[in-house]
């Protein structure tokens, strides 16, 4: 069976459904989880048609909130699954592809499964907003287990 379970959150409610069914999984088989969260790097802004350059200070404090943000929610996972008496490991991750961050993150940690949320879009909403839980499905060479 599974011994070392990705769990991607974002914090939505969705998220934490996921994460909830992903340490009652972990502790049913005795797998350990790791838990990631990606947040988006620092893009210059547009103002009024002209690019404004992207100041080392604003890049530095915005990657700052955002791994602080992170770390947060991580910590959260962590106590849950630590209460139920699962492993659990954190990382906080900055890139402009969350898809490609979980299943590079997935390979790393050597974890046989990754386990996330999807809010099942359809139609138009999919195509126009897209979904990481369908990218990770297309790309991942590793099983993927959705939750809804």
């Amino acid at each position: 069976m599974y011994k070392h379970i990705l769990l991607p959150t974002d914090g939505s409610k969705l998220s934490a459904k996921a994460v909830r069914q992903a340490v009652r999984f972990a502790q049913s088989i005795g797998a350990k989880l790791t838990v990631i969260h990606v947040s988006a790097a620092y893009r210059g802004m547009m103002d009024e048609g002209f690019a404004v350059p992207a100041v080392s200070a604003y890049r530095k404090r915005f990657e700052e909130q955002g791994i602080k943000h992170s770390k947060l929610l991580l910590e959260g996972v962590k106590s849950a699954a630590q209460a139920a008496g699962v492993a659990c490991d954190g990382v906080a991750v900055i890139s402009d592809f969350p898809y490609d961050a979980i299943i590079k993150q997935a390979k790393k940690a050597k974890c046989d499964l990754i386990m996330m949320a999807s809010h099942g879009r359809k139609g138009l909403s999919s195509l126009l907003l897209g979904s990481e839980t369908a990218k990770v499905l297309t790309h991942s060479t590793i099983p993927v287990l959705v939750v809804r």
